[in-house]
């Protein structure tokens, strides 16, 4: 069986929770051995076999980013013709993956990582590109053969954004984690030349400056909670000048109420950020939207609870009580995500972190418990399994 796997992202050039799948994904099928298992990515050449790169068109180089996508998607559905299997990866990958089919007469099958109806703030960041994307994703949606989600939310939210789909042809597939490369390590040095006492009790934040990760509310919970906790915010990658902008405004307002607040706005190499969650008591996710949250397997692989939004996926991850905390959210029904009561989201956000951290045994307690259930529970080699399960319903 050969399978062309497309993907925006893949290594080095991994940005988010899609890319650190498709990687993992990768790796899995191909250790089965029984398949021919190709990667199309975008961006330059990598040095792996099975592995192709497509540049963006030279021609659409003034263009959107949304058409430049398109141009990438074009050159990779020409390459697809002798594929069994055809599977795309977010918006950005789906069209290559429906034209790719269908040049090929091979099912396509769709992972979805997230929504565009899900997330209409990115207008701010496409302009009329977003209108572009969703095009894009719904018609790959509507024609494709399965559609596999991450989370049983997540399935929940691809049958409401586009209600015109065989519920049949949706399955879920979890994320998962690989509990090698992510369990605890101390490393003082790595924590110190970043600014982070080892030795204070912190909240650690990991993730891309976006709206669905909801920064902003954490940083306003940040200056509730006591003064001796450290806030650690690996964040960078801004979606946009403006939430930048927002970020930055916080960020400044907040260091004039307390010390041990950290910023790393640079995206890190994975022992660094691993000796960082290693060294930090809780860790926060404050996303308004997650289809279902690697971060948080992340956290939990090296032995950190999790303080988490009770929204999209994470309750399938983060057990309340058990392997952390999960903040409730009442939430606005446009899409954006936004709490219909922001000030008591916040409150209640801190008032969660600050337990977890003047609790600290058993905050440590929900730790391993945390490791416990990513190692059992989100296996790569059982996502494999399982992701081949989908590829074979549809061949027949």
């Amino acid at each position: 069986m050969r399978i062309d796997i497309i993907s925006k992202e893949y290594p080095p050039a991994v940005y988010g929770g899609a890319g650190v799948h498709v990687a993992e994904l990768v790796r899995a099928l191909r250790d089965r051995g029984d398949a021919d298992v190709r990667v199309r990515c975008f961006g330059a050449d990598r040095n792996e076999a099975g592995t192709t790169a497509y540049p963006d068109l030279p021609q659409l180089a003034d263009a959107n980013p949304a058409l430049k996508t398109l141009g990438v998607d074009i050159q990779i559905a020409q390459d697809c013709q002798g594929a069994d299997i055809v599977h795309s990866h977010t918006w950005y990958a789906n069209m290559g993956g429906h034209l790719g089919g269908l040049l090929a007469g091979s099912p396509h099958i769709v992972t979805a990582h997230s929504l565009e109806p899900m997330r209409p703030w990115k207008a701010e960041q496409l302009g009329g590109g977003y209108r572009v994307s969703s095009f894009a994703e719904r018609a790959a949606y509507e024609g494709a053969a399965a559609v596999i989600a991450v989370s049983a939310g997540m399935r929940q939210d691809i049958l409401r954004s586009y209600p015109s789909l065989d519920p049949a042809k949706v399955a879920v597939v979890h994320n998962g984690i690989d509990s090698q490369l992510w369990q605890p390590i101390s490393d003082t040095d790595i924590c110190r030349k970043h600014g982070m006492d080892p030795d204070r009790p912190a909240v650690i934040f990991v993730g891309r400056i976006t709206r669905q990760k909801g920064l902003p509310y954490l940083m306003r919970a940040a200056a509730l909670l006591p003064k001796d906790i450290q806030v650690v915010l690996c964040a960078g990658a801004p979606d946009t000048p403006e939430i930048q902008a927002e970020v930055e405004g916080l960020l400044a307002q907040l260091r004039t109420t307390r010390d041990g607040v950290v910023w790393i706005p640079q995206m890190l190499p994975r022992n660094e950020v691993v000796a960082l969650l290693t060294a930090s008591t809780v860790f926060a996710c404050p996303s308004v939207y997650e289809p279902l949250g690697i971060v948080n397997l992340e956290a939990m692989a090296c032995e950190l609870p999790v303080v988490a939004t009770a929204t999209g996926g994470i309750p399938e991850v983060v057990v309340p009580g058990e392997t952390g905390w999960l903040v409730p959210i009442e939430q606005v029904q446009d899409g954006t995500g936004t709490p219909v009561d922001p000030d008591r989201f916040v409150h209640d956000l801190a008032e969660a972190l600050t337990a977890a951290v003047r609790d600290r045994s058993r905050a440590r307690e929900m730790g391993l418990a945390g490791r416990r259930r990513a190692v059992e529970q989100f296996s790569w080699a059982s996502i494999g399994d399982k992701t081949m399960e989908v590829y074979r319903s549809v061949l027949g």
